[in-house]
């Protein structure tokens, strides 16, 4: 079935349960059984506010939205991709500051022929990726309303266990510069579904997608429903990394961040950098770890070297300036993108 705008969430809308037909408790109902529990709540959804343990007397904290049209497509993604891709972009920022994440708090804006099952669905994402990716962590509250774009919120909370945070600003000439996890592989699903996931006017086809999932399930996948390595985003904090950040936006724009906190030039390996270079410079929501670590440390399992902190300012390839802005920019789309 062809969406030419994507406006239904999804093909059930007229027959089944609707956020318009039933009332909120209703929908409740239906959806807590599904999400999961966060082992640091003290005090979980129910009353006006959730209680989250912080035995470090501090707490990490950070939210991200998914907006039906710039984030996502429902003819491209299901209700579990959607809970699965929003719990792991907001996992993968508490993991870039050395933090273990604790809990979720999501917010949902409906529209009002958006079916029950495709929040059930969100919730299922939710409860598989903390799951997988963040064992322990889980749901401890939220919100619920109605608007005329389907937008899906997260704040996400993580624990620092008693280590100091790492932040963007501590990267040092010397240091080694580090991934762990992929660099352009969501890009790289992106561009295919942009190709061969519309219909003949372009507009995003919900069976020519799955075909195309089918095909290629590494790379749509990695869009559709990444598996950021959170795990280690402690291991890093642990082993001595000066700077981390989450690769959403782009190597290039992302590694500029920490040069332009820190200080430095981020000397990045075109060699290091996988068979794709360009598109791992430019392509983002793979959403690795990007951290450099003192020269004379090992290396935590799971990080690979693709380059050096240099004194200076700004990033280069093999020495040479990386000019423009390469990536992600939510007003502007992806610059500087090929294909």
């Amino acid at each position: 079935m062809t969406q030419p705008d994507n406006s239904r969430p999804a093909p059930d809308g007229e027959t089944g349960d609707t956020v318009g037909r039933v009332h909120e408790l209703a929908v409740l109902e239906r959806i807590f059984p599904l999400l999961p529990s966060a082992s640091a709540a003290l005090l979980g959804p129910g009353d006006d506010a959730a209680v989250i343990a912080a035995p470090d007397g501090r707490f990490v904290v950070t939210t991200d939205m998914m907006v039906h049209g710039p984030d996502f497509r429902f003819a491209w993604s299901s209700g579990h991709d959607l809970g699965w891709k929003a719990a792991a972009s907001n996992l993968a920022d508490v993991a870039a500051m050395g933090a273990r994440p604790t809990g979720l708090v999501v917010a949902i804006a409906a529209t009002r022929d958006t079916p029950v099952t495709m929040l059930e669905e969100i919730a299922t994402g939710l409860r598989d990726a903390c799951a997988e990716l963040a064992p322990g962590c889980g749901v401890v509250g939220g919100d619920m309303s109605v608007s005329d774009t389907f937008t899906l919120a997260i704040t996400a909370f993580g624990d620092l266990e008693g280590r100091a945070p790492v932040t963007r600003s501590g990267a040092r000439a010397g240091d080694v510069i580090t991934l762990s996890g992929d660099a352009g592989r969501a890009a790289t699903g992106l561009r295919l579904l942009f190709a061969e996931g519309v219909d003949a006017q372009g507009n995003p086809d919900r069976e020519r997608a799955a075909a195309l999932r089918a095909r290629h399930p590494d790379t749509v996948g990695a869009q559709l429903a990444p598996r950021p390595p959170i795990g280690s985003g402690v291991a890093a904090a642990e082993g001595g990394a000066t700077a981390m950040l989450d690769v959403s936006d782009g190597l290039a724009l992302d590694a500029r961040r920490i040069a332009t906190a820190s200080g430095v030039t981020l000397d990045l390996q075109r060699d290091l950098l996988g068979a794709d270079p360009d598109t791992a410079l430019r392509g983002g929501e793979d959403h690795a770890l990007l951290a450099t670590f003192p020269p004379d440390v090992a290396i935590p399992s799971g990080f690979r070297v693709i380059g050096r902190v240099m004194a200076g300012a700004g990033v280069t390839l093999d020495g040479t300036p990386i000019g423009g802005v390469l990536g992600w920019d939510p007003y502007e789309g992806w610059n500087g993108r090929t294909g």
